[in-house]
């Protein structure tokens, strides 16, 4: 499926070009964007750029899809978003996000950014839920996606290994219809 162009007031989110992954594949690979609240590994840059290239067919690649670019002038990419079926079985679609310039962090450009693409799945998908999760330590990714309207399921108990230990895992979701039912955002 060939990715559209979605655009925002602040951001935009366009697919991911070939200028794009050296910036992406520097932030997939660097601990302190990264492995704060994730696992941590380094990829060669041909894996990356493969996993980016075939992730349009494959519904479970958990490659970026999409960067996300402030609107300028002049435009710069802030960092990257992502989606996958997180399981075999049941219908969830999961998101991830990532700024990756810290600079950038704070703002509101990974709301915008994740409104957007959780828009996206909901228009151009028959999905009945879209999810996150994130670990519990990440307050600031929780609050992201709290503030776009996603309920928080449960924890799943020592679920990510990182930072040589067993962390827990908030699990966030919400519906098509919780969605669609949001107040408009200004």
């Amino acid at each position: 499926m060939a990715l559209p162009v979605l655009g925002g007031p602040r951001v935009r989110l366009r697919p991911i070009g070939a200028p794009d992954l050296d910036t992406l594949y520097q932030w997939y690979n660097d601990a302190e964007v990264v492995a704060p609240f994730d696992r941590f590994a380094i990829d060669d840059f041909a894996s990356f750029q493969h996993a980016v290239a075939a992730a349009g067919e494959d519904p479970g690649s958990q490659a970026p899809r999409f960067v996300v670019e402030v609107n300028g002038p002049p435009s710069r990419v802030v960092g990257m978003v992502g989606y996958y079926a997180a399981h075999p079985v049941l219908a969830l679609t999961d998101v991830w996000y990532v700024l990756g310039d810290t600079a950038a962090r704070g703002q509101g450009y990974g709301s915008e950014a994740v409104g957007l693409l959780v828009g996206f799945l909901f228009s151009s998908q028959e999905l009945g839920r879209v999810g996150a999760t994130c670990d519990v330590e990440n307050i600031a990714s929780a609050r992201l996606v709290e503030k776009l309207g996603f309920r928080r399921e449960g924890t799943l108990q020592a679920a990510l290994f990182h930072h040589a230990r067993w962390h827990d895992v908030a699990v966030f979701g919400i519906t098509r219809a919780e969605w669609s039912a949001r107040p408009p955002r200004s």
